[in-house]
């Protein structure tokens, strides 16, 4: 339990920080080049620590399941944040990743998932405040930063749940390390192939930046993210979202001297209301009126493999 604390602490403040580095980072350094530099070095030493651990290598199958998994979170789920910071203030694009609990409702109800009343009532306010948000004059001016930061949150969405069903490799850090380097590898693809150049300079903030982002938002709030993934409800490890947002713009506000317009003030605290909705309506499903202990385990965490099971049993 202590650690299931400290983890979503760990994901709530650190991911709340990374709109600031990533805001920074770009200012030198192409969106995606940025993130494979960023999840090649981590996944590199998450890969190390795992083998010196003991831990297995990932098998031919493990690897294609962290490369769908690894393109679903950092290519499209991160990469396309990357790039929508080069014209959405920080804050602004942590409000509209935090729709992620809304995607993931949904597509869980493609995957065979239950849909209560609230949580279907939580995704339509949500829809509802992205629209208000988009009457704002932040939103308006950037039609890309608005595609990304729309379709980024979904691709984490698919992603989370896809993780909890495919093979992957067993063992957090190196489940973790494989879906990082898969995922850096098809960004450094991608940066290639669009002809994203190579920065002559490197400035010693952006430098920075990049280092804090690959050892707090990458080593540090991946990790966390995947044993909460492993180790609590779906609702739970993904509650995170409406923590991050006021994080974000507060350090966006204080040092970058962002704002938000009425407009999308009033989009965001809607979008904010409706995940804390969602979430609420999915721990009242998993766990009876006034029971006690932990939520009750989602359906995928029901069909999770055995070997899988007796691992995360050890590690607790």
């Amino acid at each position: 339990m202590k650690r299931s604390i400290l983890a979503f602490l760990a994901v709530s403040l650190i991911w709340g920080s990374t709109y600031l580095a990533i805001r920074v980072a770009i200012e030198a350094y192409p969106p995606f080049l940025l993130g494979g530099l960023r999840f090649l070095a981590a996944g590199a030493v998450m890969y190390a620590v795992a083998r010196l651990r003991g831990e297995a290598a990932p098998t031919r199958v493990a690897w294609g399941s962290a490369l769908l998994t690894g393109t679903l979170f950092f290519v499209l789920g991160n990469g396309l944040v990357n790039v929508a910071e080069k014209s959405v203030s920080s804050g602004l694009a942590a409000v509209l990743v935090s729709t992620m609990p809304l995607w993931m409702t949904i597509f869980g109800r493609l995957f065979g998932e239950s849909l209560t009343r609230r949580e279907l009532a939580g995704v339509g306010l949500g829809l509802l405040g992205v629209g208000v948000m988009n009457a704002g004059a932040s939103l308006r001016a950037s039609a890309v930063g608005l595609a990304c930061v729309v379709v980024a949150p979904m691709a984490w969405a698919l992603g989370s749940l896809a993780s909890k069903r495919l093979p992957l490799p067993q063992g957090t850090v190196m489940r973790t390390a494989a879906q990082m380097l898969a995922g850096g590898a098809v960004m450094m693809l991608v940066a290639g192939v669009t002809g994203e150049p190579v920065p002559t300079t490197h400035p010693v903030r952006a430098v920075l930046a990049i280092a804090y982002l690959c050892v707090f938002g990458s080593l540090i709030g991946f990790t966390a993210y995947a044993y909460l993934l492993r180790h609590t409800s779906a609702a739970i490890a993904t509650s995170y979202a409406y923590i991050n947002p006021a994080i974000a713009v507060a350090l966006g506000v204080v040092f970058l001297n962002e704002h938000l317009d009425v407009a999308t003030a009033a989009g965001a605290a809607v979008v904010l209301a409706a995940v804390a909705l969602v979430v609420a309506g999915r721990r009242a499903v998993r766990a009876p009126d006034g029971a006690a202990g932990p939520v009750a385990p989602s359906r995928a965490e029901e069909v999770e493999p055995p070997d899988q099971r007796r691992l995360a049993a050890r590690s607790t």
